[in-house]
């Protein structure tokens, strides 16, 4: 039989309240208050803080405060990954983000949702969707990722977007809800010393 935990990230309906989910909460919650707490010019503190609760990161990593999530260990950001002050990533589910990725201010990320029927969600269980961010993708700011959602490589998300569909790779977005703005042209460019 599965744990609530192991229901929750498997993206099965699970009781938040389960005792374990709770200590992991409480755990996740001290972290933030102590992570955004530091000094954020000490970034080396910071990277070496955040390597220890997010279950997987690249080496260069710089997230500005004040960043929350539910728990960490749902979270895999690779390579190059920068976050802007006040993102938020509910991971209920697993959220992965690849290399080059960048966050802008007060950008929202949603693994987690309730069910749409009133007797179900007053029920107080509730589910998550996994979201997947490709490679070079810069989301802009108080854009909102929903549950389930993925977004290809080099997408460009437009200030302010709701993302409530998948997109394919090299394309701008924007809008509540979210649509195909432009495609972008992927040249292979080099400087010259």
């Amino acid at each position: 039989m599965k744990s609530e935990k192991e229901k929750m990230i498997a993206g099965e309906m699970y009781n938040p309240m389960d005792s374990e989910l709770l200590r992991d909460r409480e755990t996740a919650k001290r972290f933030c208050r102590n992570y955004n707490s530091t000094d954020d010019t000490d970034y080396e503190q910071r990277k070496n803080l955040i390597k220890q609760i997010l279950g997987k990161t690249g080496e260069n990593i710089h997230i500005e405060s004040s960043f929350k999530f539910d728990y960490g260990y749902n979270i895999e950001i690779g390579e190059n990954f920068y976050s802007n002050y006040d993102c938020l990533l509910l991971d209920i589910c697993p959220i992965i983000i690849g290399d080059n990725a960048m966050l802008a201010p007060g950008v929202h990320i949603y693994s987690a949702t309730h069910p749409i029927t009133p007797n179900e969600r007053n029920s107080g269980i509730e589910y998550g969707k996994p979201v997947k961010i490709g490679n070079n993708v810069w989301i802009g700011g108080r854009s909102v990722i929903a549950p389930g959602v993925s977004l290809g490589d080099n997408v460009v998300v437009a200030a302010g977007s709701v993302v409530t569909k998948s997109f394919p790779d090299n394309v701008v977005i924007g809008g509540n809800p979210a649509r195909i703005i432009k495609n972008i042209e992927i040249k292979n460019t080099y400087c010259k010393n």
